[in-house]
């Protein structure tokens, strides 16, 4: 593992860039962005333009390490090229922003209130592209909707399965089991996964560490042990579907916490803006999620 890297993730101030809506999510994070689907036709011109947008936002000389401490990229942006260079080799010898790569297949069907990722057959191919990538890490979702004890503890124990399987592949992988915010019963179910996850780190040995990827918790400083294990590196919220105002709110009630945003970086973007125009808009946007995540 590259040790600059973790020492830009961990000791670093600022946030994690999302940068890895897949292809179901693409469409809608286009539409956002001004580009609705009658302008394009099928998936290869789909993934032109979201890539094409995800380098505007990566070259654009606002989007820098001195507020942003890591990239999570998918798979195909791994796989393509910024001005000749691949984007995650571009990210950290152009910018020093370490990278992460979504490594699940998305979502199974609800059982025991909860979505279990699907199965990950390619995992070890994806770890050795990420590796040769010089990736720092990965990420992998999985979602609770409801607080059933079985289905938390079912999705925990996936998520560590896993990344162990990533550990021992040299990378650190990002834990991500989201607490639906439109849950009925989202903070039992924050309580629940608390004390799950302090299970599982507390199972993991000395050289295995992990980072977390959770809902920003309905009672504040919730997580606050979490932050403070030692097997975790670093504990990111995501925004869930809050806005950004909101999510930036929420989230500097929380120490220790620093945001890992997608629609909430990108909201208020568009394809249609000037290169100042859109670097001014992305600027404040940075500032601002910069902002609740060093509080």
């Amino acid at each position: 593992m590259n040790k600059d890297m973790l020492e830009k993730v961990k000791a670093g101030k600022g946030f994690i860039a999302a940068l890895d809506q897949s292809g179901g999510s693409t469409p809608k994070a286009l539409k956002l962005y001004g580009i609705d689907e009658s302008e394009y036709s099928g998936e290869p011109a789909m993934f032109d333009l979201i890539h094409k947008m995800r380098s505007r936002l990566i070259k654009s000389p606002v989007f820098t390490s001195d507020r942003i401490v890591g990239a999570i990229l998918f798979e195909m942006t791994m796989e393509r090229d910024i001005d000749g260079i691949a984007s995650a080799e571009y990210l950290w010898s152009k910018k020093k922003i370490p990278t992460f790569l979504k490594v699940d297949n998305g979502l199974a069907a609800e059982a025991n209130d909860v979505q279990l990722m699907k199965p990950i057959p390619e995992l070890a191919s994806r770890i050795s592209a990420a590796v040769k990538h010089g990736v720092f890490g990965t990420k992998m979702r999985s979602v609770i909707n409801l607080a059933n004890p079985a289905g938390i503890e079912a999705i925990v124990a996936q998520q560590f399965e896993i990344g162990k399987q990533i550990i021992a592949g040299g990378l650190m992988p990002i834990i991500e089991p989201e607490v639906n915010i439109n849950s009925a019963q989202k903070a039992q179910a924050e309580e629940i996964l608390k004390v799950t996850l302090l299970k599982h780190l507390n199972a993991l040995s000395d050289d295995q560490n992990v980072m977390l990827k959770l809902s920003i918790p309905t009672q504040s400083n919730l997580y606050l042990k979490l932050t403070q294990h030692p097997r975790v590196i670093k504990v990111v919220a995501l925004s869930g579907g809050y806005s950004r105002d909101e999510a930036n709110k929420l989230l500097a009630q929380n120490t220790g916490v620093i945001a890992s945003f997608s629609r909430a970086l990108t909201e208020g973007l568009s394809a249609k803006q000037s290169e100042s125009d859109f670097d001014a808009t992305l600027n404040s946007t940075i500032q601002s999620i910069y902002e609740a995540s060093i509080k």
